[in-house]
């Protein structure tokens, strides 16, 4: 694996770790503190403050912030400009002592302009569609849309949505098995 590369025109403050392979282009902004995973892609305009935590294998697309608080897992990816806020009732000059923490979880994708509130957790291999408002914590393997996002379907790790989504047992084209109980989903068989 190759050394990170740091486009000239990014600013990477003194004590930001920024792991092997990782890709950090123009006019990204990552503050002290930061940890940044292996084979990341840290696109143009992204800001990411001190106390954000990354996985391995992380996209994140144009005009996305990061504010403390934030946890990002392995193979996540964040579409352009969405948005993550990490204060339930912002004020101007008044700072919360903690900031709730934000989980995007293995895997998920969050779509362009989505915006998540504070304090929830997006489940593995989870997706958000594009301009969602997510309101609530979302469980692994769900796809969910709208204002206020609300659940459509389960999706497969390969991003196929699964059609039935009332059945109790699921199988996508690329040849991955889920098993539904109680609302909550559980791969059968890694493809």
């Amino acid at each position: 694996m190759s050394a990170s590369l740091i486009h000239p025109q990014a600013i990477v403050e003194e004590g930001a770790s920024i792991g092997r392979g990782t890709r950090v282009w123009a006019f990204a902004h990552i503050v002290a503190g930061a940890v940044i995973g292996e084979e990341c892609n840290i696109c143009d305009h992204t800001f990411i403050e001190g106390a954000v935590r990354t996985g391995n294998r992380v996209t994140i697309k144009c005009g996305v912030y990061l504010w403390d608080g934030v946890v990002v897992e392995d193979d996540v990816f964040i579409g352009p400009a969405a948005v993550f806020t990490n204060d339930p009732r912002p004020r101007s000059r008044q700072y919360l002592q903690e900031y709730p923490r934000t989980v995007l979880k293995q895997g998920c994708s969050i779509g362009a302009n989505a915006t998540v509130l504070p304090g929830l957790t997006i489940g593995k291999w989870a997706m958000i569609a594009a301009g969602s408002v997510v309101t609530h914590s979302v469980p692994d393997y769900a796809l969910v849309v709208g204002i206020p996002a609300r659940f459509v379907s389960w999706v497969c790790r390969c991003g196929l949505k699964l059609d039935d989504a009332m059945s109790s047992r699921l199988e996508c084209s690329c040849g991955q098995r889920y098993r539904v109980n109680d609302g909550n989903i559980f791969c059968e068989q890694a493809a």
